[in-house]
């Protein structure tokens, strides 16, 4: 684990990260809607040059049925060269992998063959909830200091506060809750930083069980789910300001800060609005002393025949366009949204990041359109744009479709399948190409549904940078 070295993965900015080399392999969290085997980390070759290109190459089964595989991250990134907490001989080696459904979370070497990552170590749900006092493990993010890992629930069968707990970088224990005075938080989802800003911002979904059966419409019509997002001291693990988006605008999710450490400003997600059915993009920013949040993008929802529509869906005669994932690239350029409900990828060009203008779009699937993929134009395919992980470079976005079990039956109950996508962008003028060599779906999952990638060497929603 130590090294002489800095990983050449690691780069001290993102200026520099846009330069890093290509990946040559992605990994794919794919999970058993059954719980009746178990879950698995699949790797894809994405080596165009490769005759396995668009392959399965590799496949990780995990040791229990059950856990429902959902945001995994690597063990140490960039931000080990912080000067502030600096661990520059960790190695970008390990996946963390978390169960959200048996709060499992496992620990893959992906060496010696990155291809063949190997179960090391399982920290059961036993040990987060005595050490840190949560369950149901959500989003990994790795730090300078250790790895961070959101949670849903509170220990022993609570509905929360959910929060952060941090693992060690080495050893992988469970060091405890990161949270020294929470203020009101109470429901959680993902988190991240301006590192250099002494800044952690975090954002909201549900407790476990306005989430695990899928979505709850009459919480969802009352305004229960989470709307706002908290901003943290990280030096002092010390809630600092909560800002409430709106009670209409239910579930902010993902959270996306600009790389440059220079910049204090970032985007979430909203995947909904209870009075039209439309998604958005806020904008945190610096309001003098204080925090503020802006809405910059506005995706209304799709008149549809009740008579195609799922029944959570029928009453509304409309689909609606559920944002449920968003990503930037590394250079702050451009963001890309995920439409899972209409089937679409959005790219915006950020520069100006409070006028965000569209670039790019491509329809793949979607509740009603169920568009086909170019490489496979008979088959008309289920679930949307979900997942969305761009290349360091910002050349490359990859896509997987579904969801989490209980949403893809609820707004996919004739079936989901599985696929991910491969999308070739335009970092000119903007613009997205869907690549028809790479397209694996269907029987190359072994009938388990896809859901986060992560590039080998590092992605845009991995990393985290201290220099400009």
């Amino acid at each position: 684990m130590t090294r002489w070295t800095p990983d050449p993965t690691f780069y001290p900015s993102p200026r520099e990260a846009v330069t890093a080399p290509a990946e040559k392999l992605a990994y794919l969290a794919a999970f058993d809607r059954t719980a009746s085997r178990p879950d698995a980390i699949v790797v894809l070759d994405t080596d165009p040059d490769s005759p396995d290109y668009g392959r399965v190459v590799g496949w990780t089964d995990l040791p229990h049925p059950g856990d429902e595989l959902h945001h995994f991250g690597w063990n140490a990134c960039s931000s080990a060269l912080c000067p502030t907490a600096p661990h520059p001989h960790v190695e970008r080696r390990y996946l963390i992998v978390p169960g959200l459904r048996s709060s499992r979370i496992h620990v893959l070497d992906t060496q010696p063959d990155p291809r063949q990552p190997k179960v090391v170590k399982v920290i059961g749900p036993e040990e987060l909830a005595k050490r840190a006092g949560y369950s149901r493990p959500h989003t990994v993010h790795c730090g300078p200091d250790g790895i961070y890992l959101s949670a849903l629930g509170g220990a022993d069968g609570a509905e929360g506060p959910g929060g952060i707990a941090i693992l060690d970088h080495t050893t992988f224990e469970v060091r405890g809750a990161w949270e020294a005075d929470r203020g009101p938080q109470f429901l959680a989802y993902d988190v991240w930083w301006h590192l250099t800003q002494d800044v952690l911002v975090t954002s909201e979904w549900g407790t476990p069980s306005m989430i695990e059966d899928g979505i709850i419409g009459e919480l969802l019509l009352d305004r229960r789910y989470g709307h706002a997002i908290h901003f943290w001291d990280l030096a002092k693990r010390r809630h600092v300001q909560r800002v409430d988006l709106g009670d209409a605008y239910q579930m902010p999710l993902e959270l996306r800060p600009a790389h440059d450490p220079s910049k204090s400003y970032g985007f979430v997600g909203v995947v909904i609005s209870v009075e039209d059915l439309s998604a958005s993009i806020w904008l945190w920013h610096r309001d003098r002393d204080a925090w503020a949040v802006t809405k910059v993008i506005d995706i209304p929802a799709e008149p549809a025949d009740p008579t195609g529509l799922p029944d959570l869906l029928k009453p509304f005669g409309a689909v609606p366009p559920l944002v449920t994932d968003i990503d930037l690239s590394v250079d702050d350029r451009f963001l890309y949204v995920s439409c899972w409900g209409t089937g679409e990828l959005r790219q915006y060009d950020v520069t100006d990041p409070l006028h965000p203008v569209q670039t790019g779009s491509v329809h793949l699937g979607g509740i009603v359109r169920r568009t086909a993929h170019p490489a496979a134009p008979d088959e008309a395919l289920a679930g949307g744009p979900q997942m969305v992980e761009v290349s360091r470079d910002g050349r490359r976005v990859y896509v997987s479709n579904s969801l989490y079990g209980a949403w893809d039956d609820q707004f996919y109950p004739d079936g989901v399948g599985a696929w991910l996508a491969k999308l070739d962008v335009d970092v000119d003028a903007g613009g997205l190409t869907p690549d028809v060599r790479f397209f694996p779906h269907g029987e190359e999952f072994r009938g388990l549904r896809v859901h986060q990638t992560r590039l080998q060497g590092g992605d845009a929603s991995s990393d985290s940078y201290c220099f400009p």
